[in-house]
């Protein structure tokens, strides 16, 4: 019995300096969702934006974020933490810590609800919540490997970052409409965004804004627009319905599908956009393929 008695205190001795001093975290919540880790992370982001006394998200990798939130006299530390269930579900961890406060919360917490756990409940359901909201407003499915085609092109280059794509295209389709439309250009097909460089560090792209037209001598010079063959590779192909600020997230959805099937891919998504945003509607019908280029 004495042994026992022995073993029992050891355990709980390592439990209480395990939980009090090296535990890393106050209170855990957990769930899932259907949709990939990068949903989630541009969702996380998005979110964040709206939040009053948030600082900048921290991000270490697509799937570990941090946040901090300022309420009051408290400051609390989230971090995210995404993971695959299989090919359609993420799990999500948040860890949350008030760093004013912690030593308190961990006596408190095991005796009833807290405020803090109150105010931590609140605040992940509402990001959820507005994940759920984003997620009925877009459509993402993988089709496979194909191919884009090839065509020679008018376009644009620009920087920025990925949520701000959408506006540079708009900013942009009434110049090479009106400077193509005024030579009389005959177009070949429906405008795509090439991407020429993506850092998934800080969301920044590189990418052209492309009118695919037929190649002649008599395109008009601006030095605002140039001109290129755009040659056409093999890819893997996905499709997108709803806004086209959000059609990254089918970017996303691609790089899951190479992740878990073993294809070797380059990060420059190609994007061919068959709707006029200028016209609104139900952006629910707005159409969208996207490419992400297999290696050779």
């Amino acid at each position: 019995m004495k042994k026992i008695s022995t073993i029992i205190g050891f355990l709980t001795i390592g439990f209480l300096l395990w939980y009090f001093i090296i535990k890393p975290y106050d209170y855990l919540v957990t769930f899932k969702v259907k949709t990939t880790a990068g949903t989630i992370n541009q969702s996380i982001k998005l979110w964040n934006t709206s939040l009053e006394n948030s600082s900048p998200i921290q991000q270490e990798n697509l799937k570990n974020l941090t946040q901090q939130i300022i309420v009051k006299d408290s400051t609390f530390n989230y971090n995210w933490s995404i993971s695959s269930v299989n090919d359609s579900i993420s799990k999500v961890n948040v860890y949350v810590t008030d760093i004013d406060h912690s030593f308190a919360n961990k006596i408190s917490i095991p005796f009833g609800t807290t405020d803090f756990e109150k105010r931590t409940q609140n605040t992940i359901t509402d990001f959820i919540d507005k994940l759920k909201e984003h997620l009925n407003k877009i459509r993402v499915r993988v089709v496979g490997i194909d191919s884009t085609r090839t065509t020679y092109c008018a376009y644009i280059p620009m920087k920025g970052l990925q949520i701000e794509k959408a506006r540079g295209m708009m900013q942009n389709y009434s110049l090479l409409t009106s400077v193509l439309s005024a030579e009389n250009i005959e177009m070949n097909g429906t405008p795509f965004v090439e991407i020429t460089n993506w850092n998934t560090q800080n969301d920044s792209i590189a990418y052209n804004f492309c009118f695919p037209v037929i190649k002649s001598d008599s395109l008009p010079i601006d030095p605002r627009i140039q001109y290129k063959q755009y040659s056409g590779v093999k890819a893997l192909k996905a499709s997108y319905n709803g806004n086209y600020i959000t059609s990254d997230r089918a970017w996303y959805a691609l790089l899951d599908y190479a992740g878990n099937n073993d294809i070797e891919i380059v990060k420059k998504p190609l994007e061919v956009f068959y709707s006029n945003p200028n016209f609104g509607g139900d952006e629910l019908k707005w159409e969208a393929q996207i490419y992400l280029p297999i290696k050779d």
